[in-house]
């Protein structure tokens, strides 16, 4: 069994109950072949012992519909077991527990020229490199550069790339890990752009040196982490994509607006295919995130805003998640996604249909944490529809039906929306689940921050007043409002085209016609 082998076997009992396994009489037909409509193929493999010499169990592995794909992962593993040389047999017992870990993690064996690449530099193959840990390497390693330089790398890493990223895994990031760290930033910058349009003198004066991240800095930012992982693939090979390097970030001046009108669409499609099958021939084959070739292929503008018929699509595709009231209240009543997360039941009343905003939920640094909103503005109270009501009553039911089912188990937080143990929800995992109902809906990507832009401009289209618009989303200013979080849909466009010509009347319609003019002469 050194080298292993693929055997079948079944879950049949005989009389006495017990299980029949690899001795099942179905298993092979009449003639001696298998049977290929019964029993599940499995392999196994002898490993190499323990650290401390104790002999190892064999490694069994089943689930296989065919003998081909056992064969398969065999092979994968007796190919990972030839890493290490014939005179390493603690590089091949680490290869061993590696295996064993992330099968039972992640149901498939360790990336082949991830474990050569690390076994190669002489790395701890069960530790895994953090995205913080080669920042810290990267600056010790970069001594001979000029001392404003390193000061910018060491603020870029110690402000920002540590904070947001330095907790993932350095060979896992990817490209939405980034760009959810820029969108954080920004959402920054809209906190203090938005106190420094307040009439009120003490709110403009609680921003006074606050200083928002220019998105020149914010290239800088991004040049550094390039620069970092560059050093990690060429140097020590550590991995074989920049996730950095084809992250898109705007043009030096603040995004506009832009609508998901059906040409933008195409576009952007035709651009998503292209980039999967050119990630996908990258890979060799191998699976491809959909999700995160869907949230970073470029599109018109940072900022983008579905139709009103695209957001009916996603609702659609919500309502089927334990969070369909989540994103409803956003889509509908542009709750920041802090202040949907931070929601409690003694703030909700139903019976006349408002929510009272006072709380919020913040990320910082990966760590959750509970505070008030980004501004005085932003306490207030909101008005709900009919449905939205009925959406609530619906997942306030639900969450009892989970309390019911969980017992001494269920945690009473209060919140509105919660994880299915009754603890609060963390705010990315939130986004993600955004992105991958958005997927799933065959809708064209928006942040999920932009789920705000397209509730003031469905509150706009809908004749609205923009004082209610401003006071509904928590802003200090209309102005404001009018200026960040409006756009124009092209059904209003061009409804209010028609109303213009309509002022022309013609003559049928009784209108007499004008004097005629005499031509000028040239």
């Amino acid at each position: 069994m050194a080298d292993g082998s693929t055997f079948k076997r079944c879950s049949c009992r005989d009389g006495d109950g017990k299980e029949l396994g690899q001795k099942c009489p179905k298993l092979r037909r009449s003639g001696g072949g298998w049977n290929h409509r019964h029993g599940i193929w499995h392999y196994q493999i002898e490993l190499p012992p323990h650290p401390d010499g104790k002999r190892r169990g064999p490694l069994r592995r089943g689930g296989f519909t065919s003998q081909d794909d056992a064969e398969a992962e065999l092979a994968q593993v007796r190919a990972l077991l030839a890493l290490a040389a014939p005179g390493e047999p603690a590089t091949r017992t680490q290869i061993a527990d590696l295996i064993k870990r992330t099968l039972a993690e992640t149901k498939t064996v360790p990336n082949m020229e991830a474990v050569r690449r690390k076994i190669k530099t002489g790395l701890d193959l069960t530790q895994e490199i953090t995205v913080e840990q080669w920042l810290e390497e990267f600056l010790q390693r970069k001594r001979k550069i000029e001392e404003s330089t390193r000061r910018s790398y060491e603020g870029h890493i110690r402000l920002y790339l540590i904070p947001y990223l330095g907790r993932l895994a350095l060979d896992r990031l990817k490209v939405s890990d980034i760009a959810v760290m820029f969108e954080q930033i920004e959402e920054f910058n809209d906190t203090i752009a938005e106190r420094r349009a307040s009439p009120d003198p003490s709110v403009r004066a609680s921003v006074k040196y606050r200083r928002p991240i220019s998105v020149a800095t914010m290239h800088s930012i991004r040049a550094t982490l390039r620069h970092a992982l560059n050093m990690a693939i060429r140097q020590d090979r550590l991995l074989d994509f920049n996730a950095a390097a084809v992250l898109e970030l705007p043009a030096k001046t603040r995004p506009k607006a832009l609508v998901w009108i059906d040409d933008r669409v195409q576009d952007w499609q035709a651009a998503f295919q292209e980039r999967l099958t050119a990630e996908t021939r990258r890979r060799g084959g191998r699976r491809v995130d959909p999700v995160d070739a869907y949230t970073s292929t470029p599109r018109p503008s940072r900022v983008m805003v579905w139709t009103p018929a695209h957001t009916r699509l996603f609702l659609e595709e919500a309502q089927r998640h334990r969070l369909f009231a989540l994103y409803r209240l956003i889509a509908l009543r542009g709750l920041r996604r802090g202040e949907a997360c931070g929601l409690r039941w003694k703030e909700v009343n139903l019976d006349v249909q408002t929510i009272t905003i006072n709380w919020q939920l913040v990320q910082l640094a990966g760590q959750v944490h509970e505070g008030t909103p980004k501004t005085d503005a932003s306490i207030r109270t909101i008005a709900l529809d009919a449905e939205t009501t009925a959406t609530l009553r619906a997942h306030r039911q639900r969450q009892l039906q989970e309390r019911l089912a969980l017992g001494e188990a269920w945690t009473d937080s209060g919140f509105v929306f919660t994880q299915p143990h009754g603890d609060r929800l963390h705010p990315q995992n939130v986004t993600e689940q955004f992105l991958w109902l958005a997927y799933l809906a065959g809708l064209p990507p928006i942040r999920l921050h932009d789920l705000r832009h397209g509730a003031a401009s469905l509150m706009l289209a809908a004749g609205v007043e923009m004082k209610v618009v401003q006071e509904t989303l928590g802003h200090t200013s209309s102005s404001f409002t009018a200026d960040t979080y409006t756009s124009v849909f092209p059904e209003v466009a061009m409804a209010a085209a028609e109303k213009t010509a309509a002022l022309l009347l013609t003559e049928e319609e009784g209108q007499q016609k004008p004097a005629e003019m005499i031509p000028l002469r040239v």
